[in-house]
């Protein structure tokens, strides 16, 4: 049996916390029981939770000794760990076990000092605060979830479970994943970015911040060519210098994060509008709908057709659900 250890804080999100406990404690929901489930704190005990009530804690850090996979579900945005917390968490890693930190749960994996180095998901909100506290990590909030084996975090609430979807998917096989994911009433699977089903989030320009500046410009301009040069000189900068700096900020180069933006805009309009492949190849600046479907494909693994279909059939289960339900409840 595979043992995972939640972790759980005072004043923790109780949605948060049941993410891990609904997906590891609902794979063995006909009669097998793969993973065992103990949620533990620092101090065990009475802990309150913003949602009015209070949350009983029986199991103290020394579950994190025998623990198989250790998730952080959740944490308090700028806080750091304590002593005993970080030598728990090295010492469980140490001993082999998989740290998971679930949105802002990534911020105590940066914390630990466990991802030096290295790289971690998180919620797109957080993901420049976080790079600013620990630098020698790079944060990455253009993904649902960064998988390294032993390290594994993961963008905010619906990503939640997508991880910990995919963290079933490795342990016991897309059979066992899937199965589960269809009694959650979720998508077995989704490739891409943190906005994959949802719009992007675009934040205010800033005066003092140029690159963040000419990211909103070139979100408002997907549609039209958009050469580095021009791009440059929206942020009042030199090609070179430009380059250097988006790519301090996003982690990637500016073309690379430009390709994402356009697929991620074309994932939007498969799954909400009836437009052709080449209008919405126009729309979004890839010109062709043979250059979306190939960069559709690198990007989020599937084609766009295979996406609109899947999201499609995915809506017309949720109506049908809904319908069944509204004639039992009249019946």
């Amino acid at each position: 049996m595979h043992s995972v250890a939640v972790l759980a804080f005072e004043n923790v999100s109780p949605f948060h916390l049941s993410v891990p406990s609904l997906v590891f404690g609902r794979v063995g929901a006909d009669g097998r029981a793969p993973y065992r489930v103990d949620v533990c704190a620092e101090r065990p005990g009475a802990l309150s939770t913003p949602a009015g009530f209070d949350i009983d804690v029986k199991h103290g850090l020394e579950v994190l000794e025998r623990a198989d996979t250790v998730v952080i579900p959740s944490w308090p945005r700028g806080a750091a760990i304590s002593d005993d917390l970080r030598a728990a968490l090295h010492g469980a890693h140490a001993r082999g076990a998989r740290i998971v930190g679930l949105c802002l749960g990534s911020w105590a994996v940066a914390a630990s000092g466990l991802a030096d180095g290295r790289e971690v998901t998180t919620h797109w909100s957080a993901a420049a605060d976080l790079a600013r506290a620990y630098p020698a990590v790079l944060v990455r909030a253009d993904r649902l979830w960064s998988d390294l084996g032993d390290l594994v975090t993961s963008a905010g609430v619906a990503a939640a479970l997508d991880c910990c979807l995919h963290l079933v998917r490795t342990d016991f096989g897309s059979r066992e994943a899937t199965q589960l994911a269809r009694a959650l009433v979720t998508a077995p699977h989704r490739s891409g970015s943190q906005a994959q089903y949802i719009p992007i989030a675009v934040p205010d320009a800033a005066d003092d911040d140029p690159i963040e500046h000419a990211m909103v410009w070139a979100r408002t301009h997907l549609g039209d060519p958009i050469d580095l040069d021009g791009w440059a000189a929206v942020a009042l900068m030199s090609r070179r210098t430009f380059t250097r700096h988006f790519r301090d900020r996003t982690g990637n180069s500016p073309q690379q994060w430009l390709l994402h933006q356009r697929a991620d805009r074309a994932r939007l309009l498969l799954e909400s509008t009836a437009d052709t492949m080449d209008r919405i190849a126009a729309e979004t600046g890839f010109g062709t709908a043979v250059s979306l479907r190939h960069h559709f494909h690198r990007i989020l693994g599937t084609s766009p057709a295979a996406h609109r279909a899947m999201f499609h059939s995915a809506a017309a289960d949720i109506r049908r659900t809904s319908a069944r339900l509204d004639r039992s409840s009249a019946g």
